[in-house]
């Protein structure tokens, strides 16, 4: 995974919640406790957060800076953070080779940060809509990409079905809805 996916994704996540702007994002964003709002504000940091690991390349954890979104900021705002947070990202990965490695607990290439990009940006996108009751599914090339990379031994099934049960967010045929999960974005 590369800039391309990231962006792929903040386009897919941003032309829908642009038509939530005006929706009261004060409401729970689907099964997590942050409002909608505070989701996006999370996406933000989360994105830039990645792009620093990458710009800086620590080895042994994360970065001591945090983002902060004013609480005034409107909604239009918070997503134009979103957008300029996954700007850098993308930025960052353009400019780091494929042996370029930061920490995420533990060594994570480029591609890792990528796809964990990715994988923030479609699942809070889809909490916030359930939040909102906007009907949105994350594109399915996108989720097969983060599965690939972050969920290597998930099952088989629709991709954005699948990611949800990865990470907690809805059951999959006979299984039900997982309580803990990681994703694999080291190396090792």
């Amino acid at each position: 995974m590369d800039g391309r996916d990231v962006d792929r994704a903040l386009g897919a996540a941003l032309d829908v919640l642009v038509l939530h702007e005006e929706d009261d994002w004060s409401v729970q964003a689907g099964p997590l406790t942050w409002t909608c709002r505070e989701t996006a504000v999370h996406v933000a940091h989360d994105l830039l957060a990645y792009a620093g690991q990458l710009a800086a390349r620590p080895r042994e954890s994360y970065l001591p800076f945090d983002l902060v979104v004013r609480r005034e900021a409107p909604v239009d705002e918070v997503l134009q953070v979103v957008r300029a947070a996954g700007g850098l990202l993308v930025g960052a990965l353009a400019v780091s080779g494929p042996e370029a490695r930061a920490w995420h607990w533990g060594p994570c290439d480029p591609s890792g940060f990528a796809a964990m990009g990715v994988a923030e940006t479609l699942l809070h996108t889809w909490d916030i809509t359930r939040g909102l009751r906007a009907e949105w599914h994350p594109p399915a090339s996108l989720c097969a990409a983060v599965l690939a990379r972050l969920f290597p031994d998930a099952p088989a099934g629709e991709p954005a079905a699948v990611l949800l049960w990865c990470t907690g967010r809805a059951v999959l045929g006979g299984r039900p809805r997982r309580t803990s999960w990681t994703w694999q974005a080291s190396l090792g």
